[in-house]
């Protein structure tokens, strides 16, 4: 093995080794016990390929044309999933046209499950068909109507149950649900032995991802980082409604909570250092805070007065409330001083935060 396959396999098993670690601190003993019990793999191809054609039949697609077509499906060298996708695209019109919509960078984001995959009867097609759809969806970043069709399926029924829950867990994850997410990357990681290597490395970046993320009542700026984040991937997708607004406002909910929780500390601070300072004025001595009674802390990092994040938490909030109402010249200098002043993790997501909100505002 080369030097590079031995480094990819050493940086995944440290980070599978992370994910362990993750799952152990979470999950109950017995649960532990059990993990491994009924373990999920996928469909052999030769099981996969009669179930596909009796399929086939079963749909009267038994022309020579068409069953030429099948064996062509089925030589080539594709993942079991996308043969079976392709059969299905081979035999039903309607799942060709809803695979190509998905899969269509330029068509509009789907807004509700089709009904072609809640109605059929037929779970092998049913099932399969809406893992394929799932999958393109989750390629778009279409994360809401993707994790909506994989509720309507388990992994027992499709051909490759490693994909069912890898894009399962990238959409729980997008969405910031850090409880379903750890419980599906648990089981990706857990029962899927034959899940390819790229799955179980971006799975446990997911999982060690996670460990930072506090809990909702704990929101901090990674929080407020995360939810711009997915406001801007709904922006991309034109949805910019009310559940997109309602994002925005619980963005600003919180950061109107940090400025006033950073200034109540701040106001602690200076009353503190300023009874300090007064007495040693008394005595003739120097001043050893720069902070005055009639002169609060400045927006910036200087002084002694404390509260990191206070100033920029001020500017983002104040300049996405008045984002509407600014001239273009105006928004697009507001949008590279509030950039300059951010922490550099954030400042590449809040420019182009601004900049969707002015897009959004153009529509």
């Amino acid at each position: 093995m080369s030097m590079h396959g031995r480094l990819v396999l050493g940086a995944v098993a440290l980070l599978l080794s992370g994910a362990v670690v993750l799952a152990q601190e979470t999950a109950k003993p017995a649960a532990k016990e059990t993990a491994t019990f009924g373990a999920l793999e996928a469909m052999p191809v030769e099981t996969a390929k009669v179930k596909a054609a009796e399929w086939l039949k079963s749909v009267g697609k038994t022309d020579e044309a068409s069953l030429k077509a099948f064996e062509a499906i089925w030589s080539a060298d594709k993942t079991v999933l996308d043969k079976v996708t392709e059969t299905f695209v081979l035999g039903n019109p309607a799942a060709a046209k809803l695979l190509a919509e998905a899969r269509d960078p330029s068509a509009p984001a789907p807004m509700d499950v089709p009904a072609l995959l809640k109605d059929e009867k037929n779970v092998f097609f049913r099932a399969n068909l809406a893992l394929a759809y799932a999958k393109a969806l989750s390629n778009r970043r279409v994360y809401e109507e993707a994790l909506d069709t994989l509720s309507l399926i388990k992994p027992e029924q499709v051909v490759d149950p490693s994909s069912f829950l890898f894009h399962k867990a990238v959409a729980e994850h997008a969405q910031l649900k850090k409880t379903e997410a750890s419980k599906t990357i648990d089981r990706l990681l857990e029962d899927c032995p034959d899940a390819p290597e790229r799955y179980k490395m971006v799975a446990a970046l997911m999982a060690l991802d996670m460990r930072s993320w506090k809990d909702e009542a704990n929101k901090d700026l990674g929080w407020v980082h995360r939810m711009m984040g997915n406001i801007e991937r709904r922006l991309d997708l034109s949805r910019g409604g009310p559940t997109t607004q309602d994002m925005q406002k619980r963005v600003l909910l919180t950061l109107d909570e940090m400025i006033k929780k950073m200034e109540e500390e701040q106001q602690s601070q200076c009353q503190g250092n300023c009874q300090g300072k007064g007495q040693g004025q008394a005595k003739g001595n120097k001043p050893n805070n720069t902070l005055q009674p009639s002169s609060p802390q400045q927006d910036s990092f200087g002084g002694n007065g404390g509260g990191p994040g206070q100033a920029e938490a001020r500017r983002f909030k104040e300049t996405t409330e008045s984002w509407g109402g600014m001239p273009a010249k105006d928004r697009a200098k507001a949008a590279l001083d509030l950039a300059r002043e951010m922490p550099a993790k954030h400042r590449e997501l809040i420019e182009t935060y601004l900049k969707k909100l002015a897009q959004s505002e153009g529509k």
